[in-house]
């Protein structure tokens, strides 16, 4: 292999350890947070001590200043134990970076020391009840009021809402379309703020999600992230790492799979010889570990296009999540069926990831919606 395809010292270092973190601490409690709806908080901080809610927050602001594919290596990593639980992870470096990026220097000295230690979590609020793909149609007010911001309006389907200390909010402050969209930092305790009841959901039951509903809720204008009509860019600019952290979760629920597969295969007997010596199981684990090869092979490198701030990181970032989730979720399919009956059963860990997965071709973006990001860049050209 030449030194172009291989991860560098540091990063197998970086992998090294979250591997090492996600064996200590996610994967032997992952089915009890799934059966019992449970967020892990204290493994939070946990994770925050060694850097992992600052990712790619820089070195001056307090965070380790990595790029998007360390970030992608320790997503991935944690993802073998718990993609939900990962995920999570993505969201709050979102927002932690949307303030270090974009904020003020004294919103940056207010907020990002307890967003770096994770002493406080982040949600990022984009998606309303009529606006999900349509980003920038969102309804969400944002009044004037002398020094203060009057809000009112409803956030759909956002992770750790209720729980969570600190929203990363867009919201409207003029009618002008996407160019009329700001961006807000909301705390939870701000009067006029409620949240709906937890979501009943597939999967994801380690990552509460809730409604965070604005009746009349007053924000200080010193909490807006950048100028006002800035929101919507700094949105989409956030999602193009998320949507590499979000395949990479991905990729790290289909490996775990594939290994839990592997070895399952070789252990069940069936007519007299373990179920691994079939030529049919020999080559559906061939397929899986190739399908999950490519994709990984085209995240890493979306993640350095996007690390490069490459003209075409967008299409790569879109491209790469539409890859890994749908083939993750495929890879993980196709462990259940090898697993058989036995796959169906909460005893084993396929099921769960089966669950969580799914949902990854849906958020941070559709991969309808990759679809057509990458055909209007190619038609573009």
């Amino acid at each position: 292999m030449t030194d172009q395809f291989a991860l560098t010292e540091d990063q197998l270092a970086i992998q090294d350890m979250a591997q090492k973190f996600t064996a200590d601490r996610i994967t032997p409690f992952a089915a009890q947070w799934d059966e019992e709806h449970h967020y892990p908080v204290d493994v939070w901080k946990a994770a925050g001590e060694l850097g992992f809610g600052a990712i790619y927050v820089s070195e001056e602001s307090g965070g380790i200043g990595l790029g998007r594919l360390e970030a992608a290596l320790i997503m991935e990593a944690m993802a073998y134990g718990c993609p939900a639980t990962s995920a999570y992870i993505s969201i709050h470096n979102m927002a932690a970076w949307m303030i270090d990026c974009f904020g003020s220097a004294e919103l940056k000295a207010r907020y990002l020391p307890g967003l770096v230690s994770m002493e406080q979590i982040a949600s990022y609020c984009l998606t309303e009840p009529g606006s999900g793909s349509d980003a920038a149609a969102l309804k969400t007010t944002a009044r004037l009021d002398g020094d203060h911001y009057v809000l009112n309006g409803t956030k759909q389907f956002i992770s750790g809402g209720g729980v969570n200390d600190i929203y990363v909010c867009m919201v409207r402050t003029s009618d002008n379309g996407a160019k009329g969209i700001s961006c807000l930092v909301v705390e939870k305790d701000t009067p006029g703020l409620s949240f709906g009841a937890p979501e009943k959901k597939l999967g994801w039951n380690a990552s509460p999600t809730a409604q965070v509903i604005f009746e009349d809720c007053r924000v200080p204008v010193a909490n807006r992230v950048g100028a006002e009509g800035e929101g919507f860019r700094f949105a989409m600019a956030g999602l193009d790492g998320g949507r590499l952290n979000i395949g990479a979760c991905s990729l790290g629920g289909a490996q775990r799979c594939l290994d839990e597969a592997i070895k399952y295969t070789k252990e069940r007997q069936q007519f007299g010889q373990p179920v691994a010596d079939f030529q049919n199981t020999q080559f559906m684990l061939a397929d899986m570990a190739t399908d999950l090869e490519a994709a990984r092979a085209l995240l890493y490198l979306a993640a350095c296009k996007v690390a490069a701030n490459a003209p075409d990181k967008s299409r790569f970032s879109a491209m790469a999540k539409r890859l890994a989730t749908d083939n993750g979720s495929k890879i993980v399919n196709d462990a259940l069926q090898l697993f058989g009956g036995y796959g169906y059963l909460k005893d084993y860990p396929i099921e769960r990831f089966w669950r969580d997965l799914r949902v990854h071709s849906i958020l941070e973006g559709t991969n309808q919606v990759m679809r057509m990001i990458v055909g209007r860049d190619l038609l573009r050209q």
